[in-house]
């Protein structure tokens, strides 16, 4: 039997996203190169919630992109399903750039590595950073985020359900 337990309320990922913000300026000393590109679907939302902050904290705007994995996701070869193909919207020169690549939940590393294989196809930035809502553990792949709003240990029958939109929370639905 599954229960539903809500681990961020609004107010929760609203100072989650303010606490990596700001860690990302601290780590970069600031805008200067720096980049977000958000992973499609709910890593787009972070994204722009970071972005909207660090254009509190720091006066101006940082440059935001979205990157779609669908053509580099290493289960399409199964042929179970034809996933959507959206568009990766990237308007500024990646060379030599501090990205940010930021997702909503990270738990095996696979959509991660999938985003970084597609963003080495728009150029050569000077680094890749990871910032995630979420970090549920769990790796399949040697992936680590750089920052991380909330560590949600969880198992790996749990479903982590973040929803950014409306009523904004992040739920952890435990299948006992």
């Amino acid at each position: 039997m599954a229960k539903q337990k809500q681990v961020l309320d609004a107010l929760g990922v609203q100072r989650a996203v303010t606490r990596v913000a700001h860690e990302i300026l601290e780590a970069n000393m600031g805008i200067g190169d720096l980049a977000l590109v958000g992973i499609r679907s709910g890593g787009v939302i972070v994204s722009q919630m970071l972005a909207r902050e660090i254009k509190k904290i720091e006066g101006l705007d940082v440059p935001l992109g979205i990157v779609d994995i669908t053509l580099y996701r290493d289960d399409l070869s199964a042929g179970t399903h034809h996933p959507a193909l959206r568009s990766t919207e990237i308007d500024f020169s990646v060379d030599d750039k501090k990205l940010v690549l930021v997702d909503d939940v990270l738990y095996t590393g696979r959509t991660v590595r999938a985003a970084m294989d597609s963003l080495i196809d728009f150029g050569r930035p000077k680094m890749i950073k990871l910032a995630v809502l979420i970090d549920r553990g769990h790796r399949e792949l040697p992936i680590r985020a750089d920052f991380v709003g909330k560590n949600i240990p969880t198992s790996p029958n749990d479903v982590i359900k973040a929803s950014l939109e409306g009523d904004i929370g992040v739920d952890i639905i435990i299948n006992d």
